[in-house]
């Protein structure tokens, strides 16, 4: 096979080590190397030293990411997917893998994984921070929530926000030790204050002295995960306007037009795949990338499953929940597709087409940038009539004849 690169290297990373193979003009140097920073350096230094261009690293759990941001602007680095370097089973070595990476590397068969730049990589960070901070948020919510209910009070079946302002100081109140359900009732606010009969009933509970405890310890982790959000936001914010990349806040803004993607979801599209299309041929290649497309597993003619492949969760999951935000939106065309969609596959299923759609709006949105056009929800129908009307005149000129077509009211 033809050598493309005279000087390479192969990397196989572990936790506490990992093992280099050079291989320079066919002789091959095969050393260990702890993952200290200060080791990593030397091994850099190493590398430049034998003329080095370019090294391939298996992309293990986290461990590649101090290799690849140390090395990365001095050297050439293939990070590549484990699935796609699988050796020959058997005699299996940390020495052979390091070898055999460096010997595909050599050759040209390794083919890099998307990795994005660095004010992307920050902005992942960040966003992926505050991703699960909104989680624990969620599950703190939901232990208030059923400490509530096992004290019998029935809050949350009189306010549409259990965990609002009013509904906030009530349960205070009762974590402080207040019992009496009208001054209790007299936290309510705004149109809220027209229920406090309802609220004197709901508030009317049994908590222990155990349970108070416990619920004020609740509340307080609530609000300091509510503020630690609003910093991550700020952060976030902070990041787009200052980014090297004028076009990153720009393609926030047309994202925010799509049907159920908001900011707070586009900002982690941008940050899950970049503001640069380039690397996607199509939008296709970006969901399969993305692994919102539908599995092949076929054998003897017979497909197997159709699970969708591995990607970000990150991305997925906001994809997903713009998929059920579209839903509810009205006269629009992903709306339309996910009821069509979910009478024969599912709602759930139905989501992650209508999510693998979004981000092919998503591709096309940036790589044109220009913001989503409604197509409405009577555009299947309306391409139906049209393909109908086609496929009847091609049907009558393969007969012969010459067809004019006029509508209705013109011919009137």
């Amino acid at each position: 096979m033809e050598i493309l690169y005279s000087s390479c290297c192969g990397i196989d990373v572990h936790s506490k080590n990992l093992l280099a193979c050079l291989i320079k003009d066919g002789k091959r140097q095969i050393r260990t190397f702890s993952t200290m920073t200060s080791d990593l350096l030397r091994m850099l230094d190493w590398l430049l030293e034998n003329h080095c261009t370019h090294i391939a690293i298996e992309s293990t759990g986290v461990y590649w990411k101090p290799v690849f941001n140390l090395f990365d602007g001095h050297l050439e680095v293939v990070l590549v997917n484990a699935r796609h370097i699988k050796t020959v089973p058997g005699r299996k070595t940390d020495v052979k893998d390091c070898e055999w990476i460096a010997d595909c590397l050599r050759h040209g068969l390794l083919r890099s994984s998307f990795i994005p730049p660095r004010h992307i990589r920050d902005l992942r960070e960040l966003t992926r921070y505050r991703f699960t901070l909104v989680k624990e948020l969620g599950s703190v919510a939901n232990r208030i929530q059923m400490i509530a209910e096992s004290a019998n009070i029935k809050l949350s079946e009189v306010v549409s926000d259990a965990l609002g302002v009013s509904s906030k100081a009530m349960l205070r109140a009762l974590a402080g030790g207040e019992s009496d359900v009208v001054k209790l009732s007299d936290y309510a606010r705004g149109r809220l204050r027209s229920k406090k009969p309802q609220l004197r009933l709901a508030l009317d509970g049994r908590l222990s002295e155990t349970q108070r405890w416990v619920l004020a310890q609740h509340l307080d982790r609530y609000e300091e995960l509510e503020r630690s959000i609003r910093k991550a936001e700020e952060k976030i914010e902070e990041a787009v306007q200052t980014s090297p990349d004028p076009f990153v806040g720009e393609a926030i803004e047309l994202l925010d037009t799509i049907p159920g993607v908001g900011r707070r979801i586009a900002e982690i599209i941008v940050a899950e795949i970049g503001a640069n299309m380039e690397q996607f041929p199509t939008g296709r290649h970006l969901a399969s990338w993305a692994g919102m497309c539908p599995g092949n597993n076929e054998s003897g003619g017979k497909r197997l499953s159709g699970k969708t492949t591995k990607g970000s969760k990150y991305l997925r999951a906001a994809l997903v929940q713009a998929a059920w935000a579209a839903t509810r939106k009205k006269d629009c065309f992903l709306a339309l597709q996910f009821q069509r969609l979910a009478r024969r596959k599912g709602r759930n299923k139905a989501a992650v087409a209508v999510g693998h759609s979004i981000l092919v709006i998503v591709y096309y949105v940036m790589k044109r940038k220009e913001s989503y056009k409604e197509l409405g929800g009577n555009y299947i129908d309306h391409k139906q009539v049209e393909g109908q009307k086609k496929r009847l005149i091609r049907q009558l000129e393969s007969l012969g004849l010459r067809v004019k077509v006029e509508e209705a009211g013109e011919a009137a």
